[in-house]
């Protein structure tokens, strides 16, 4: 049996189960997540093996929730709401860790975001250019992308670990000690 074969019968039968474990509001969920440009009702239909009504009244009710957003026009495109999954991960972050986890681990990515901007000498990872490299340079500009990709993931995780805190320190209003 030739490898492509292969790989097709376990990318079917992958799929032949996410459609007969997952209800069809849990596959336009499943596809929603891993949405991040807006599609129509029909395209998330064919993702998720679903009709086009039924992902249409599932993309409402997620709507509805604040899970998704819609987007005018006709036809109306819906995407994932960015803002509700970043409100789910310092949830998820909070209610995970204490507050005292969390701010050592700000501690130690401000510690890295420090590291970047002496090893770059920008404040910024926005500021750093490729200029100064050769052309034909591949793997140390390849190798200076990654960091910069790095950077901006270190600085985007301290915003939400700072979030984070906030919502895992005990409030005076909560009951517990001030």
């Amino acid at each position: 049996m030739a490898a492509s074969t292969i790989v097709r019968m376990s990318e079917s039968s992958a799929r032949d189960r996410w459609q007969d474990e997952r209800t069809t509001f849990q596959r336009v969920y499943d596809v929603l997540v891993g949405t991040h440009e807006g599609a129509t009702a029909a395209e998330f239909a064919d993702r998720a093996a679903c009709s086009e009504t039924a992902a249409r009244g599932a993309l409402e009710q997620l709507a509805e929730m604040g899970i998704a957003r819609t987007e005018g026009g006709r036809p109306a495109t819906y995407l994932r709401n960015d803002s509700y999954f970043r409100w789910k991960r310092v949830e998820s972050l909070a209610r995970e860790h204490t507050a005292e986890e969390l701010r050592e681990r700000v501690e130690s990515l401000i510690q890295r975001d420090a590291a970047f901007q002496e090893r770059y000498g920008v404040p910024d990872p926005d500021a750093v250019t490729t200029a100064d490299l050769s052309v034909d340079d591949h793997d140390t500009v390849e190798a200076r992308w990654d960091d910069i990709a790095e950077w901006r993931t270190v600085r985007r995780d301290i915003r939400l670990l700072r979030e984070a805190v906030e919502r895992a320190e005990p409030r005076a209003d909560d009951g517990a000690p001030a």
